[in-house]
């Protein structure tokens, strides 16, 4: 009877693998098909409008593979660079006659928002029209969209416009209750990543960098929308203080917008503008038909290596820094005749202090043979700082969040927590400090010691490595630093950066420093994914974090997400104070 079974499982095994094989055959065809005559269909003719909706995510990267399955797996991302390359290509582009800004949200960083913003600028220069429509504008959208020569809402749409917040959480009160706690080694009187487990409320000197990175950014957007709406920064303010733009109505009678309708009566005002024959290709479309790239028949290359994500100790991939392929594809580019220079395009709040300084060497040795010039993106903070400090040249958008130059390590205790549900933990060891630390007994003085040593050692290291990329005195690099956040505009101020620009503005700086007159761009690092990593973003992945995000309710599933992400900072950090969301 048991060997009958057997066969019947195996048969029934076989029948499986094999009818998920022919399904994920036709699965392929179908794709391969389908992406197939999209790219084949998509054309620009006549009295075209470039329609721009950024819902789906933009991303500084977005590297494709050379699977040609993984690559049909992958999200819907946008890469910064394309979308800006699209703008350019579209201000020469007879066809297209105007861009249409559309949706309620854009789902990019403040950085790549301004990025795409001032290109909008430089279109609108050529004397072609912008206008925008949404249902409704989140802050960030209509900062975006504010740029348009029209903005037009649905009649019962509103403008999110009311200045912008920041919100920390503290644990201290929660960790004694519970018996579960961070025991913490910093240095830094700003490198607030952990004062959450510190304390039940916000220091002096954290509510002081927080104010001073949000006005900082808050200037940036009026200032541009005054220039845009042709209204005053007291105008805009007393807008926001007052909510005017919570409905329609009001948010015409306030300027905000100049005028508020249906969708097939925006399409009428498109209709005026070109005329009854017009057509509307997407970005995405748009970038498809090849617009995403800047030709160039130069043989002489500049590399634009990126950093982005989190730096773990690790091989690394387009959603992490890792010190395998960094260095990896350090060394290729080095290797390579063709390119000239680099550009480090970093968009990072940081992470493990021993992966940035092993990126930090490769790109010392890099900078002996090549030219390296840095772009900071959203984020360039503490240990993205750090990889960034010594190139020949630094930009950032002014709504950058960089410096952050400071140390800290975090450890787990959870001796209160086995005190109170009685477990007992005894050790044995052969010499003093074989033990090294246990999370279920009290840190002991010598360990939080031998871990100050340490923490110490990596900022004096920091600031050692500032001093000499920034041709600054150590003092001086220690009075800007002890964790502090700023924007890129302060940070220009205080000199940790050379230049406020954009990605594009750094490549040209590259370009000339390297002495190139034409040029063409190439991207790293090159990723390889196996079966396995290409189905991690697909939805049915997630279905257990969105499970547990329903379950444990929005507030609930943020905490826990921030003390997880907290969880994985083993060893020495260099990371930004926290997860900063700015409302």
């Amino acid at each position: 009877m048991n060997f009958f079974r057997k066969v019947l499982a195996s048969c029934l095994g076989t029948t499986l693998a094999i009818i998920l094989m022919i399904f994920l055959g036709f699965l392929l065809a179908g794709l391969v098909a389908s992406s197939f005559d999209n790219t084949q269909n998509v054309t620009v003719s006549s009295n075209t409008v470039l329609k721009i909706n950024l819902e789906d995510p933009v991303k500084d990267y977005t590297p494709v593979s050379d699977d040609p399955f993984t690559v049909l797996l992958q999200e819907d991302d946008f890469q910064l660079s394309e979308i800006i390359n699209a703008i350019e290509n579209a201000k020469y582009d007879d066809y297209i006659q105007g861009i249409s800004i559309e949706g309620g949200f854009i789902n990019a960083g403040i950085s790549q928002t301004q990025a795409i913003r001032n290109k909008l600028l430089e279109f609108k220069e050529t004397g072609k029209f912008i206008t925008a429509y949404a249902d409704f504008y989140s802050q960030k959208n209509y900062y975006l969209s504010s740029v348009a020569d029209s903005i037009y809402v649905t009649p019962y749409g509103m403008v999110d416009f009311k200045g912008l917040s920041s919100e920390r959480l503290f644990y201290k009160d929660f960790q004694e209750k519970y018996g579960v706690k961070m025991e913490v080694i910093r240095h830094g009187k700003y490198k607030s990543a952990v004062e959450g487990y510190l304390d039940n409320k916000m220091s002096d000197a954290n509510r002081e960098q927080i104010s001073s990175f949000l006005n900082s950014i808050w200037s940036e957007f009026v200032d541009d929308i005054s220039l845009s709406r042709n209204m005053s920064v007291e105008e805009l303010n007393q807008v926001a203080d007052e909510l005017q733009g919570r409905n329609s109505e009001i948010a015409v009678t306030s300027n905000l917008l100049d005028g508020f309708m249906y969708q097939d009566e925006y399409d009428e005002v498109l209709e005026k503008l070109i005329g009854n024959d017009f057509k509307e290709i997407s970005i995405e479309d748009y970038i498809n038909t090849g617009k995403g790239r800047i030709r160039s028949i130069s043989s002489d290359k500049i590399a634009i290596l990126y950093a982005q994500g989190n730096i773990f100790y690790g091989k690394g991939d387009e959603t992490y820094i890792g010190q395998e392929s960094m260095i990896h594809a350090i060394r290729k580019i080095k290797k390579n005749r063709k390119i000239k220079a680099v550009v480090l395009r970093v968009n990072s709040p940081g992470g493990v202090a021993l992966t940035a300084d092993l990126i930090w060497r490769e790109l010392e040795l890099l900078k002996e043979e090549k030219t390296l010039v840095v772009s900071m993106g959203n984020y360039a903070a503490s240990g993205g700082y750090y990889i960034a400090c010594n190139a020949d040249k630094i930009f950032a958008e002014p709504t950058t969040i960089t410096g952050s130059i400071g140390v800290f390590g975090t450890i787990p205790n959870f001796s209160e927590l086995a005190d109170k549900i009685g477990v007992n933990a005894e050790q044995v060891s052969t010499n003093k400090n074989s033990m090294g630390y246990s999370p279920y007994e009290p840190m002991t003085q010598d360990f939080y010691d031998v871990t100050k040593e340490g923490v110490e050692r990596v900022y004096t290291t920091f600031l050692d490595r500032v001093a000499e990329g920034r041709n600054m005195t150590y003092d001086q690099v220690d009075t800007v630093a002890q964790g502090r956040v700023w924007t890129g505009r302060e940070a220009l101020e205080v000199g940790l950066i050379d230049e406020l620009g954009s990605l594009d503005d750094a490549v040209a700086a590259a370009a000339e420093l390297a002495e190139l007159e034409s040029y063409k761009t190439t991207s790293y690092p090159r990723y390889k994914k196996d079966f396995e990593d290409a189905f991690k973003g697909f939805p049915f992945m997630n279905i257990k974090e969105k499970m547990m995000e329903k379950e444990m309710g929005e507030a609930n599933y943020k905490i826990y997400k921030e003390i997880q992400n907290i969880s994985q900072f083993q060893g020495i950090q260099m990371r930004l104070p926290y997860e900063i969301e700015i409302k």
